[in-house]
């Protein structure tokens, strides 16, 4: 699949930092990759960060991606390391 624009949307924005949200059926391991988020280059600044829900009609998936580089046309963010743990209860 493909980064999707209507996906994405900010939750918060304070000194230059914005705090956003994407939510993708997408698995975890395209939406971290390279390239993933070229389309929103020019909204996207090094050290914003996304909440990521991922995989949404399979195994869901959440975490916080952290954007660590934006040439103006290649954005990477880092892996998505996952909120929580299992529920065994």
């Amino acid at each position: 699949m493909a980064y999707k624009s209507r996906d994405l949307s900010v939750i918060a924005y304070a000194n230059g930092f914005t705090l956003w949200h994407y939510t993708t059926t997408d698995a975890a391991a395209s939406v971290d990759t390279a390239g993933y988020f070229n389309e929103a280059a020019d909204m996207l600044r090094v050290g914003d960060m996304i909440l990521a829900n991922t995989d949404t009609d399979g195994t869901l998936s959440s975490g916080i991606l952290h954007v660590s580089s934006n040439t103006g046309t290649v954005v990477d963010v880092d892996d998505l390391p996952a909120i929580g743990s299992a529920d065994t209860d």
